[in-house]
């Protein structure tokens, strides 16, 4: 397992030759010297918790971002993996195949709803948007005291950020999938 301070070297190394900076740039925006930066670039200084923060709001990046390992630029979800989250009687499942990170405003969702399955959602954060697309079946989705029908190869996007209800309305299963949107 990695040190963090490898972490760091390496990650403050990669955002500077991304955003092509000089040694003494970082350190004119950062307010850390150039010595120090070099040395943390290089692994060779275990840079106190306020130099690191410093590094970050000088760079405008988030602390996390230097600390934690970078994430692949690929992700394979193995459904088999997936942890089910179930409502109704086990009518309404819920696969969470990208659920929210902190680096991004969305999750991703599969949905199945047996034959009058159904589900009511609380009001989500303000400005909060939910994007559907029906690939088997019709759902029924009521928001704002409005019912609006969809079916197979239809989408449809609302405001979550108030209480609605998901329903299947038709006569067989229905497959969906979710992109919950979470404005900054």
């Amino acid at each position: 397992m990695e040190t963090i301070n490898l972490i760091i070297a390496k990650n403050l190394k990669a955002f500077r030759e991304n955003k092509k900076l000089s040694l003494e740039r970082v350190a004119e925006l950062t307010g850390v010297s150039k010595t120090m930066i070099g040395q943390i670039e290089r692994g060779e200084s275990s840079p106190t918790i306020t130099t690191i923060w410093k590094i970050a709001n000088g760079l405008k990046i988030s602390f996390s971002s230097l600390i934690n390992n970078p994430q692949s630029d690929t992700k394979v979800v193995l459904g088999s993996e997936i942890q089910i989250l179930t409502e109704d009687n086990g009518k309404y499942r819920v696969y969470p195949h990208f659920p929210f990170e902190d680096n991004r405003r969305f999750e991703v969702y599969s949905i199945e709803i047996e034959q009058k399955g159904f589900l009511s959602a609380d009001s989500h954060g303000e400005g909060t948007e939910e994007f559907l697309t029906v690939f088997d079946g019709e759902l029924t989705i009521r928001v704002n005291d409005l019912e609006y029908t969809v079916k197979s190869g239809d989408s449809i996007r609302f405001k979550a950020d108030r209480p609605h209800t998901y329903h299947n309305s038709g006569e067989t299963l229905t497959r969906l999938s979710m992109v919950i949107y979470y404005p900054i």
